[in-house]
């Protein structure tokens, strides 16, 4: 059973983001809110583990 999108608790209720959810097969989908019925990204658990430890080393910081 795939679970619902879900977003950081750290974004308003009208505020753009992007959403997570699991999928029926474990992968880990990921879309825009600003699209709901747009295209969606499919990651493995360990993708997104990867990802989500850039984002606390700060790989990122340089992109904003």
């Amino acid at each position: 059973m795939s679970s619902e999108w879900r977003k950081s608790s750290f974004s308003g209720p009208d505020s753009d983001c992007v959403e997570l959810r699991k999928a029926e097969d474990g992968h880990i989908l990921m879309r825009d809110s600003k699209d709901p019925d747009g295209p969606r990204l499919a990651f493995t658990k360990a993708e997104i583990a990867a990802f989500v430890q850039g984002v606390k080393a700060g790989e990122f910081d340089d992109l904003t």
